[in-house]
């Protein structure tokens, strides 16, 4: 006789949670775990350090002259003058667009206004050039200018002097401070963003608005207190400089706000690509415009980086001709930002929510 009962013997497993799990069902199960944003990340991170270092190599590794807004005066016209300029465009290996003024000082008034880079004065029938730069105006542009100036002289035959009308401070020699600093409000314009979505969720669409303006005006006092008064690299028109700070940081804080609104989670993306990959190297700050491809240096200027670098250099060099288009940009950028913003607020992941009360239980 057997010492005790048979063990039981193992049923075979049975149902749904018997069967193997089907490829949809790993794949399920994947994208509800860690993982798979995980993945997406490594994925993403990836392409951007690929497009961050394209992005900037090309735009600005290289600096070229394309199309260089020049302007002339005197026997320009005569066939010296166009001998010499001629060979200008030759070595620069770039069109010069020339624009004819009657007087030095006419033209001395275009370049304090940024519409040309350069004057070339021809006097004496061709005989001798005055050239004005503007170091102020691109330091590249004026370097490019210098460097091929005296040669084309000896080779045409005509003597040049060159003076630069508007140098750099002497703390900003690169002419780089005003980039920096406009480079550090798109930071932390949407960092801060970034920060409020993730710290302050529960603010409501008014309130992380105000917030916004917030932290915009404080850190655009703070950077423009440490580039001015604290290193002494720029001497800013402190208030006006702060402004364009303020309002630049508000703007990329609300670009993000208003990308979160729609991709949520992912809204980084389209904000880096925006501001970073193509606004920061578009914004002519390291590079002037005319040395940029041609596209991008136009693109640039209707974006927000290019727009606070515009209005922040003309307001430290060019005091007095200031223009509306740079503030308006940022204006534009910042009115659509909130006003999709506002819209569409129900999408966006943030908030406390104004659900509806229930009645006490009786």
């Amino acid at each position: 006789m057997p010492d005790g009962p048979e063990p039981e013997k193992a049923h075979p497993p049975h149902g749904a949670h018997g069967r193997p799990l089907s490829g949809a069902d790993r794949w399920k199960g994947f994208k509800g775990s860690p993982f798979f944003p995980a993945c997406v990340l490594v994925l993403i991170l990836s392409a951007a350090a690929a497009l961050f270092a394209g992005s900037y190599t090309y735009s600005m590794a290289n600096p070229t002259p394309h199309n260089i807004p020049t302007g002339v005066t005197g026997a320009y016209d005569r066939s010296q003058g166009q001998r010499f300029l001629g060979a200008m465009e030759k070595a620069l290996d770039a069109e010069l667009d020339l624009k004819p003024y009657d007087s030095r000082a006419a033209a001395r008034d275009a370049l304090d206004a940024q519409k040309i880079y350069a004057v070339l004065d021809v006097r004496g029938g061709g005989s001798r050039v005055h050239m004005d730069v503007s170091g102020a105006s691109g330091v590249t542009v004026a370097q490019v200018f210098a460097e091929a100036a005296p040669p084309v002289g000896k080779a045409t035959g005509t003597p040049v002097t060159v003076r630069d009308v508007n140098p750099l401070q002497s703390g900003d020699p690169r002419g780089l401070t005003i980039f920096y600093i406009t480079l550090a409000a798109v930071i932390i314009g949407f960092v801060g963003a970034i920060q409020l979505s993730v710290h302050a969720r529960g603010l409501n669409p008014a309130e992380r608005i105000a917030f916004t303006v917030a932290y915009a005006l404080l850190g655009g006092f703070a950077v423009a207190a440490v580039a001015d008064w604290g290193l002494g690299a720029v001497d800013l028109p402190f208030v006006e400089s702060w402004l364009i700070l303020a309002l630049t940081m508000f703007t990329c804080g609300m670009v993000f706000t208003m990308f979160n609104t729609f991709f949520h989670r992912w809204a980084m993306i389209p904000t880096w690509g925006l501001l970073v990959l193509l606004g920061n190297p578009a914004s002519g700050g390291a590079v002037a415009p005319p040395l940029l491809p041609t596209v991008v240096g136009r693109l640039g200027q209707w974006l927000p980086p290019g727009a606070s670098y515009n209005a922040q250099h003309t307001a430290v060099y060019f005091q007095g001709n200031q223009h509306a288009f740079p503030i308006l940009v940022l204006a534009g950028w910042s009115l659509l930002s909130c006003g999709l913003f506002w819209f569409w607020r129900h999408r966006h992941p943030g908030g406390r929510g104004t659900g509806p009360l229930h009645a006490a239980p009786v």
